[in-house]
């Protein structure tokens, strides 16, 4: 079994309020190998882009804090770095050379006074150590490597005088820069069209191809996952409630919340008396179940709810090789 690029374990976060300590993540597992795309998956407010925010070591401070656990990643040395226990510096370094990350919002990602060249060449004389003219040469090559016309061209243009779909390829062209073994995509493609988005994707699939680097896509756009993901982690309030292999997962969820975000789908939607096709909701919302912590998060939202559920917290319990759900009745999905 090839050996994990980054493996988390146990991971707790908490953010100091004004009315006490809250945990939007709790006890996560997840693991990477290189060459696999793992994407994690679940509504706004679940805790992906926390998790994210947590491994790249970009926690909000002082309020954000690793709380629990290890957040293990293998260098490119061969050497195993816990990044929830590591000096900053230590993280910092790793940051942008081998660990890379594209933000949902490149507008407000992408300093809006440098050029598009400059940002990239920036990454690649910290993290590569190339003086200017190599740099500028090296961040031409990467807006070349994402596919934007004009390369020479567009190196001198300001985020703002590129449209969404560029300014994000721009963005994958700065984390590219220093060749990653691990890229972490936080929706990506969320404010692009139809047509843009499968470019993008696309164009992710392929440098992962290209390079063997390992990708935590996270998402909470099923039709996304089914086109890009080997594996699935579908997180809740906080906590993974199920992981499989992603053909598995989508014909059988384990789990009433997958299931719920797979019916959800348009391709599932349903015709009504009323001769139109109905979509079908999950009812209730996260913001409820995530102070739930005594039972299962998602007792308040499941149709399938029983009073063991709203007593007894679920472990992630494994059912097959590769596959987990935390349900006390996943027997019966």
């Amino acid at each position: 079994m090839t050996q994990a690029l980054l493996s988390i374990e146990d991971l707790e976060v908490r953010f100091r309020t004004e009315d006490g300590e809250v945990a939007p993540v709790i006890g996560v597992d997840l693991c990477v190998a290189p060459g696999e795309t793992v994407a994690l998956v679940g509504e706004s407010g679940s805790g992906k882009s926390v998790s994210s925010l947590a491994v790249m070591g970009l926690l909000p401070r002082p309020a954000g804090r690793v709380a629990k656990g290890r957040i293990l990643y293998r260098t490119k040395a061969g050497e195993t770095v816990d990044l929830a226990a590591a000096a900053p510096d230590r993280v910092r370094r790793l940051r942008g050379a081998e660990i890379a990350m594209i933000f949902q919002e490149p507008m407000t990602s992408l300093n809006p006074v440098l050029t598009a060249g400059e940002q990239i060449a920036e990454s690649a004389r910290l993290h590569l150590g190339l003086d200017r003219r190599a740099a500028l040469r090296r961040a031409q090559e990467m807006l070349e490597l994402v596919e934007i016309p004009a390369a020479a061209k567009r190196l001198h243009d300001y985020p703002h005088q590129m449209s969404g779909g560029m300014r994000q390829r721009v963005m994958i062209a700065l984390a590219m820069a220093c060749n990653p073994r691990l890229l972490i995509a936080d929706e990506p493609t969320t404010a692009l069209d139809v047509t843009i988005q499968a470019q993008i994707l696309s164009l992710i699939d392929r440098l992962r191809r290209e390079t063997g680097m390992g990708v935590l896509f996270i998402t909470h756009n099923l039709g996304v996952v089914a086109e890009v993901a080997d594996r699935v982690a579908v997180m809740y309030a906080g906590r993974i409630v199920e992981t499989g292999p992603v053909g598995d997962l989508f014909r059988r969820p384990r789990h009433p919340y997958t299931a719920g975000l797979l019916n959800s789908l348009p391709a599932r939607a349903t015709r009504g008396p009323d001769g139109r096709r109905h979509v079908r909701s999950i009812p209730g919302s996260l913001g409820r179940a995530a102070a739930i912590r005594a039972a299962c998060a998602f007792s308040p939202r499941c149709e399938r709810v029983r009073e063991e559920c709203r007593t007894t917290p679920p472990p992630l319990e494994a059912i097959a090789p590769g596959r987990a759900a935390r349900c006390l009745f996943w027997r019966e999905m």
